[in-house]
């Protein structure tokens, strides 16, 4: 049985950039960083590659890859693409909305998605971070029976099935 998330791992431009962000910005502490030049299954990584982990108050992370000698197209994440959600209680919300505004950097939010309250960033790499706060209701939201949720996913693909039948 799956207990949780461990990590999630991600590409990074420059390691430093994305230390900058997650932890002086988001306050995420990085709580691990190495060099890989070989991988446990023996690939070389060229002149090798930096991991770097930065930890949440669950215990889990986010961590990056920086690979210079890896091609890797960074581009702005679409949020439908990609986008990073971080829980946080609703007075840090605000507080971050404040401190991204004041910092000059690009936020979008409030947005009241009826069971969360989210604001958005977006990280050095191009990647979206949704600081997301949980609102009364949430529970039944995230509730398969209260939600209806495969009801919704089979009505959806009914749909597919249909307009490509049509």
């Amino acid at each position: 049985m799956i207990k949780g998330l461990h990590h999630n791992a991600y590409r990074c431009r420059d390691s430093e950039e994305t230390r900058r962000f997650y932890e002086d910005f988001l306050g995420l502490p990085l709580v691990n960083a190495f060099k890989i030049e070989t991988t446990m299954t023996g690939r070389s990584t060229g002149s090798g590659v930096l991991h770097s982990f930065f930890q949440m108050d669950d215990g889990s992370a986010l961590a990056f890859f920086e690979a210079p000698d890896m091609p890797f197209e960074f581009k702005e994440q679409h949020d439908f693409d990609l986008h990073i959600a971080l829980e946080v209680e609703p007075d840090v919300l605000e507080a971050m909305l404040a401190k991204g505004r004041a910092e000059g950097r690009e936020v979008r939010g409030i947005a009241d998605h009826k069971f969360i309250r989210s604001i958005y960033f977006r990280d050095p790499n191009g990647y979206v971070i949704e600081l997301s706060a949980k609102v009364p209701g949430q529970e039944a939201a995230m509730d398969p029976k209260a939600s209806r949720a495969r009801e919704h996913l089979d009505a959806w693909q009914k749909g597919k099935r249909g307009a490509r039948a049509g």
